[in-house]
């Protein structure tokens, strides 16, 4: 099932590696402007937030759109390791209060090693 937006974490990426990734996947991208600590664009039709180090040295990309190449978190998150070379991070699917804290620790990485699920605490 398609997820109705995506956010994967990328550590050390670069705003202009990550900027250069999504106007080849998506389109092109509108000037980037800064709102407080995010910046926002539109990569074709679909409108980009980026946190950086939103979590320690990770930064958050959020695709505010079910309009991507990707039905899903993991799919996107695999994409962008291969185009970028940097560790991935996302939630392994949807996921609201009203399921409980119990797997709110549970993650997907991917890196080298492949795509795995691990607990990332990030209190």
């Amino acid at each position: 099932m398609r997820q109705p937006d995506i956010e994967i974490y990328l550590k050390d990426a670069s705003q202009q590696a990550m900027t250069e990734w999504l106007s080849e996947a998506i389109g092109p991208c509108s000037e980037w402007q800064q709102r407080g600590q995010t910046y926002k664009c539109h990569a074709g039709d679909v409108p980009v937030t980026w946190l950086p180090k939103a979590v320690g040295k990770w930064h958050s990309l959020l695709l505010e759109s079910d309009a991507t190449p990707w039905a899903d978190d993991v799919a996107c998150a695999e994409a962008a390791f291969a185009a970028l070379g940097v560790e991935v991070r996302c939630a392994p699917g949807g996921w609201s209060e009203e399921q409980g804290e119990e797997n709110a620790d549970l993650w997907i990485k991917v890196n080298a090693e492949g795509t795995q699920e691990f607990i990332w605490q990030t209190d």
